[in-house]
């Protein structure tokens, strides 16, 4: 069992972040925000995909305005991703945000960082230090220490901002798209702070590439400890991020919402198209809100035993497959319903 590191809990509207929460999945928009309805639209799929915390760029006022009408709305907390104009992020609180992604370095004088800081006091709004390796400070990127320690320091600049001004509710991000200089950025913060941690490898790439990239970073980190809230970045519908998020909890046993999916790579005893029917399996069952696991397997000469362990799992042969529960097999079907006929002995089985 993975021993988590102990952080400071806060919230962001009802999801506890830090302490002795979950870790919690998110994911971020890429509609135009002042897009409202298609904006809501994707919150409702990402929120139905099992997205917890949803993350909005606004760009402008016309965006901030925006933001009003989605929260009203929004079936799970909308954090506001700020740069640089102070006024965005005091429109965006005032329009009911539950939290703030911004650098408090990057909004210019003391001044207008205090109205920031004293309205998300006022309305008990946490904010997010996002540093990122491909914008970090001038004065920084000529130090000659190594990117990983440039990240931190930078992270330990934006903090002193908010300690001195007594606010507190912050959490930390320090990304880069290489792999080893993420990991080793946040083990070195996580050292120093108790500040609660979300976790990423920024422009990671499409899916196949960026699922790699970031399963090992973000899983390097959990299986350490580290880490309070993920958010698995990919060139791709942001709809994947959260199902390779959950897949990436599960497989350290994070979190156990929705199913595990298990299948064995082909070989020259699969009779049936294996590949075809994991995917279709997969896509069957994705949306699932249950903690059991599925297996499909490429044939009934070790696949049940083999996967003893799954709930549910299928046994390919020649035209037909064997569903079996527990190892045990219960039935034998064409190929050609085997999909049909395995929801219905789960559905069966949850109604039980």
């Amino acid at each position: 069992m993975i021993k988590r590191r102990k952080t400071k809990e806060l919230s962001i509207g009802n999801i506890k972040i830090g302490g002795d929460a979950p870790i919690s999945v998110q994911s971020m928009c890429n509609t135009d925000t002042r897009d409202v309805n298609s904006t809501l639209n994707q919150i409702k799929s990402l929120a139905d995909a099992g997205c917890e915390i949803i993350r909005l760029a606004v760009l402008n006022s016309e965006a901030a305005d925006a933001v009003k009408s989605i929260v009203l709305k929004s079936p799970i907390p909308v954090v506001a991703d700020i740069h640089f104009d102070y006024r965005l992020a005091i429109q965006c609180i005032n329009n009911g945000v539950s939290a703030l992604r911004l650098n408090p370095g990057n909004i210019g004088k003391r001044e207008n960082v205090e109205k920031v800081v004293r309205l998300a006091k006022e309305q008990n709004i946490p904010i997010r230090i996002g540093i990122n390796a491909g914008s970090l400070e001038k004065s920084l990127q000529s130090e000659n220490i190594p990117l990983s320690e440039k990240l931190v320091k930078s992270a330990e600049g934006h903090i002193k901002i908010l300690e001195d001004l007594n606010f507190d509710k912050i959490k930390v991000s320090l990304k880069s798209s290489d792999v080893l200089t993420t990991i080793e950025a946040y083990k070195l913060f996580s050292e120093k702070y108790d500040y609660p941690l979300h976790l990423g490898v920024t422009e990671s790439g499409t899916l196949k590439g960026g699922l790699v990239k970031s399963s090992v970073g973000i899983g390097s980190l959990l299986s350490q400890g580290i880490g309070d809230t993920i958010r698995v970045s990919l060139t791709e519908d942001p709809i994947e991020e959260v199902h390779a998020g959950y897949a990436i909890l599960k497989s350290l046993d994070l979190r156990k919402k929705g199913v595990n999916f298990v299948s064995c790579p082909t070989c020259g005893r699969t009779q049936i198209d294996l590949i075809g029917l994991a995917k279709s399996v997969e896509e069957r069952f994705k949306n699932l809100d249950k903690s059991i696991t599925i297996a499909t397997m490429g044939c009934p000469v070790n696949g049940p035993g083999e996967a003893k362990h799954a709930d549910f799992g299928i046994a390919g042969a020649i035209g037909e497959g064997y569903i079996f529960h527990k190892g045990e097999i219960i039935a034998r079907v064409p190929e050609a319903e085997l999909l049909d006929k395995l929801e219905e002995i789960i559905n069966n089985y949850l109604e039980q």
